[in-house]
């Protein structure tokens, strides 16, 4: 049985709840956000609002490993000061393109919504996923979102702020994705929601921390040749058969939708 981690997470201030299918979906599907649905790190690109679309070295300088988050809110601060506006970051975040293959993965998950339920977990933060998605046109198909709140202050700043509080040592300060899903799971089988098998589709070494907990039954979908999926692989060398998922690299999400499509011709 999947276990809860200790604690809940903090309100965000920007939230995506989708429409809840009239069955119980039998798969749970788990999206990253930055260079998995999006082909880029979403952080960085908000830099392309900032004078010069670049940032003093003095602030690119104070960013520490595993305080990511609060490196973020210093450099938001400085384009707040800079003049930036809540509608030079929408113009930024509709405007990242979407990784190779994502629309059609996209496209299949609509026409099969019934079978799915659909998250998303991403250090990134509220404000930016949902105008990305949006402007997508694939904002309906979470059921819900779990990133850092973000918002605009009085003066106009945009705001974030640390998604939870955890004891993982594997993950930044402000998120562990292990511990957001496995809450999520304790919480829908509360609710009488059991899943036949989970995927999760994910690039970063923050994806890794909850894809180690997926089990024999589940599908774990790294993007090929980055983090996530390097410490697949050397966790399978040092360890081989402590990493349970079956694992199934992408290069364009087109992958991921014709390996699930497969499964459920197998299930017809």
């Amino acid at each position: 049985m999947r276990r809860c981690c200790e604690g809940v997470g903090l309100p965000c201030l920007f939230k995506g709840v989708g429409m809840a299918s009239p069955r119980p979906p039998r798969y749970l599907l788990v999206f990253d956000f930055d260079e998995t649905i999006i082909n880029e790190n979403s952080d960085d690109s908000i830099v392309r609002a900032a004078p010069g679309q670049a940032l003093p070295e003095q602030i690119r300088q104070t960013c520490r490993e595993g305080f990511y988050n609060e490196y973020m809110q210093r450099v938001l601060a400085y384009m707040g000061d800079q003049g930036v506006k809540m509608g030079d970051f929408k113009t930024v975040y509709e405007n990242i393109p979407l990784s190779p293959g994502m629309p059609d993965l996209f496209q299949f998950l609509s026409k099969n919504h019934e079978l799915f339920e659909i998250i998303l977990i991403s250090d990134a933060n509220m404000f930016g996923i949902e105008c990305s998605l949006r402007a997508a046109g694939f904002y309906s198909l979470f059921r819900k979102i779990f990133s850092n709140p973000s918002g605009f202050d009085k003066r106009g700043y945009f705001t974030l702020g640390p998604y939870h509080s955890h004891k993982c040592l594997d993950c930044p300060a402000n998120m562990c994705k292990r511990k957001i899903l496995t809450e999520y799971l304790a919480e829908r089988a509360q609710e009488e929601v059991e899943f036949e098998r989970v995927f999760y589709v994910g690039d970063g070494a923050n994806d890794f921390c909850p894809s180690v907990t997926l089990t024999s039954a589940d599908v774990a979908f790294p993007r090929k040749g980055y983090p996530m999926h390097r410490m697949t692989q050397e966790m399978e060398k040092k360890q081989p058969g402590a990493f349970q998922a079956t694992v199934v690299p992408w290069e364009s999400a087109a992958e991921v939708a014709r390996h699930l499509q497969e499964l459920l011709k197998k299930k017809c």
